[in-house]
Protein backbone atom coordinates (compact mmCIF):
# COMPACT_ATOMS: atom_id res chain seq x y z
CA UNK A 1 0.00 0.00 0.00
CA UNK A 2 1.40 3.38 -1.03
CA UNK A 3 0.16 6.54 1.32
CA UNK A 4 0.32 10.03 0.44
CA UNK A 5 -0.49 13.67 2.26
CA UNK A 6 -2.71 15.77 0.96
CA UNK A 7 -3.22 18.64 2.81
CA UNK A 8 -3.49 16.94 6.48
CA UNK A 9 -5.13 13.89 4.71
CA UNK A 10 -4.30 10.59 3.58
CA UNK A 11 -4.72 9.16 0.51
CA UNK A 12 -3.84 5.09 0.06
CA UNK A 13 -3.69 3.17 -3.24
CA UNK A 14 -3.74 -0.08 -2.72
CA UNK A 15 -3.00 -3.45 -5.09
CA UNK A 16 -5.59 -5.48 -6.00
CA UNK A 17 -4.19 -8.03 -3.90
CA UNK A 18 -4.14 -6.02 -0.72
CA UNK A 19 -7.66 -5.51 -1.94
CA UNK A 20 -8.79 -9.04 -2.33
CA UNK A 21 -6.94 -9.96 1.38
CA UNK A 22 -8.55 -6.98 3.09
CA UNK A 23 -12.09 -7.86 1.32
CA UNK A 24 -11.68 -11.74 1.97
CA UNK A 25 -11.34 -10.71 6.09
CA UNK A 26 -14.11 -8.49 6.09
CA UNK A 27 -11.52 -4.81 6.86
CA UNK A 28 -13.06 -2.88 4.11
CA UNK A 29 -15.86 -1.87 2.30
CA UNK A 30 -15.00 -1.89 -1.47
CA UNK A 31 -17.41 0.86 -3.63
CA UNK A 32 -17.36 0.56 -7.36
CA UNK A 33 -17.37 3.82 -8.78
CA UNK A 34 -17.97 2.63 -11.83
CA UNK A 35 -21.52 3.10 -13.91
CA UNK A 36 -24.77 0.68 -12.72
CA UNK A 37 -24.66 -0.37 -17.13
CA UNK A 38 -20.56 -1.55 -16.53
CA UNK A 39 -21.40 -2.61 -12.78
CA UNK A 40 -24.05 -4.64 -14.04
CA UNK A 41 -22.18 -6.41 -16.80
CA UNK A 42 -19.19 -7.49 -14.33
CA UNK A 43 -17.93 -6.47 -10.77
CA UNK A 44 -15.76 -7.51 -7.61
CA UNK A 45 -18.50 -9.80 -5.36
CA UNK A 46 -19.63 -7.89 -2.01
CA UNK A 47 -18.46 -4.37 -3.92
CA UNK A 48 -21.02 -1.66 -3.36
CA UNK A 49 -21.96 0.75 -6.01
CA UNK A 50 -22.03 4.38 -6.28
CA UNK A 51 -21.68 6.04 -9.23
CA UNK A 52 -19.08 8.83 -10.31
CA UNK A 53 -22.21 10.88 -11.19
CA UNK A 54 -24.19 10.41 -7.70
CA UNK A 55 -21.04 10.10 -5.91
CA UNK A 56 -21.47 12.17 -2.29
CA UNK A 57 -19.00 11.86 -0.01
CA UNK A 58 -21.21 12.59 2.88
CA UNK A 59 -22.56 9.48 2.48
CA UNK A 60 -19.79 7.20 2.67
CA UNK A 61 -20.15 5.17 5.58
CA UNK A 62 -17.49 5.46 9.03
CA UNK A 63 -14.50 3.96 8.93
CA UNK A 64 -13.96 3.31 12.58
CA UNK A 65 -14.56 -0.67 12.17
CA UNK A 66 -13.46 -1.12 8.45
CA UNK A 67 -11.55 1.12 5.55
CA UNK A 68 -13.22 2.34 2.62
CA UNK A 69 -11.36 1.53 -0.69
CA UNK A 70 -12.97 3.10 -3.90
CA UNK A 71 -12.47 1.39 -7.26
CA UNK A 72 -13.35 2.02 -10.96
CA UNK A 73 -12.14 0.92 -14.50
CA UNK A 74 -8.42 1.71 -14.33
CA UNK A 75 -8.03 3.82 -11.35
CA UNK A 76 -8.31 6.88 -12.90
CA UNK A 77 -12.21 7.61 -11.62
CA UNK A 78 -11.81 5.68 -8.33
CA UNK A 79 -8.61 8.48 -7.56
CA UNK A 80 -10.61 11.19 -8.38
CA UNK A 81 -13.38 10.51 -6.36
CA UNK A 82 -11.02 9.63 -3.20
CA UNK A 83 -9.70 12.97 -3.73
CA UNK A 84 -13.41 14.69 -4.05
CA UNK A 85 -14.05 12.32 -0.48
CA UNK A 86 -10.52 14.25 1.24
CA UNK A 87 -11.98 17.78 -0.01
CA UNK A 88 -15.14 16.92 1.63
CA UNK A 89 -13.53 16.30 5.07
CA UNK A 90 -12.84 12.51 4.71
CA UNK A 91 -9.97 12.31 6.56
CA UNK A 92 -8.49 8.67 5.05
CA UNK A 93 -9.48 7.30 1.98
CA UNK A 94 -8.21 4.16 -0.35
CA UNK A 95 -8.36 3.35 -3.70
CA UNK A 96 -7.47 0.74 -5.46
CA UNK A 97 -4.61 1.40 -8.34
CA UNK A 98 -5.28 0.36 -11.28
CA UNK A 99 -8.59 -0.65 -11.44
CA UNK A 100 -11.25 -3.56 -12.41
CA UNK A 101 -8.52 -4.16 -15.33
CA UNK A 102 -6.18 -4.62 -12.77
CA UNK A 103 -7.67 -7.00 -10.57
CA UNK A 104 -9.00 -9.07 -13.75
CA UNK A 105 -5.53 -9.17 -15.15
CA UNK A 106 -4.46 -10.27 -11.65
CA UNK A 107 -7.09 -13.12 -12.52
CA UNK A 108 -8.76 -12.51 -9.43
CA UNK A 109 -12.41 -13.43 -8.99
CA UNK A 110 -15.47 -12.02 -9.91
CA UNK A 111 -19.28 -11.86 -11.19
CA UNK A 112 -18.99 -11.43 -14.85
CA UNK A 113 -22.18 -12.15 -17.15
CA UNK A 114 -22.50 -15.43 -19.71
CA UNK A 115 -22.64 -14.08 -22.90
CA UNK A 116 -24.99 -17.25 -23.87
CA UNK A 117 -27.77 -16.76 -20.79
CA UNK A 118 -27.41 -13.53 -19.77
CA UNK A 119 -27.34 -14.77 -16.37
CA UNK A 120 -24.19 -14.01 -13.45
CA UNK A 121 -21.51 -15.97 -13.22
CA UNK A 122 -18.20 -16.15 -11.07
CA UNK A 123 -15.34 -15.84 -13.28
CA UNK A 124 -11.87 -16.00 -12.32
CA UNK A 125 -9.88 -17.01 -9.26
Amino acid sequence: MKSEEIQGTTLETWTPEEVKAALDAHEIVLIDVRTPQEFMFEHIEGALLSPMAFFDPKALPGQNDKRIVLHCGSGVRSEKMAKTALAAGVDRIAHMEGGFGAWKQARLPYIGTDMASGAPKRTGG
